[in-house]
């Protein structure tokens, strides 16, 4: 066991789904902002600059939820992390925008790539804090 209660499997997987995330959601905003014109109806007014911007301020808030878990902070790290996850099912809202016919090949593999990853990443958030919650109740 862990010190913070989850099992040792569990641990070790977390910063490998933060990182397979962070990946998967710098490739999806890479794309976006190289082919921003192509997106189908996305605001004039954002430019490449903004949308690496928007990837560094949510990638910084994953890595501070990773930093604070591994610095012992685990229920606050956990809740950041949760939300870091949720945000990856951001990209799914050009959907709203465009139907998924309207997207080229490569933007809705980046977008179902960065969804996919964050989904992971979620489940796994949930299953530590799960057994978090169960280890605690057992003492």
């Amino acid at each position: 066991m862990t010190s913070g209660g989850a099992t040792g499997r569990e641990s070790q997987a977390l910063p490998w789904l933060v990182l397979l995330y962070v990946v998967a959601s710098l490739l999806h905003f890479m794309h976006n902002a190289e082919y921003l014109a192509q997106y189908p109806n996305l605001p004039a007014s954002w430019s490449r600059a903004d949308v690496y911007a928007a990837w560094c301020c949510i990638t910084t808030l994953g890595l501070a939820g990773y930093t604070l878990y591994r610095c012992g902070y685990r229920r606050s790290g956990l809740v950041v992390l949760g939300f870091y996850a949720g945000l990856g099912f951001d990209g799914l809202l050009h959907y709203t925008r465009a139907p998924l016919g309207h997207h080229t090949a490569v933007m809705n593999v980046t977008i179902w790539t960065e969804a996919a990853a964050a989904a992971l990443l979620l489940i796994q958030v949930a299953r530590v804090a799960a057994e978090r919650t169960v280890l605690s109740n057992n003492h």
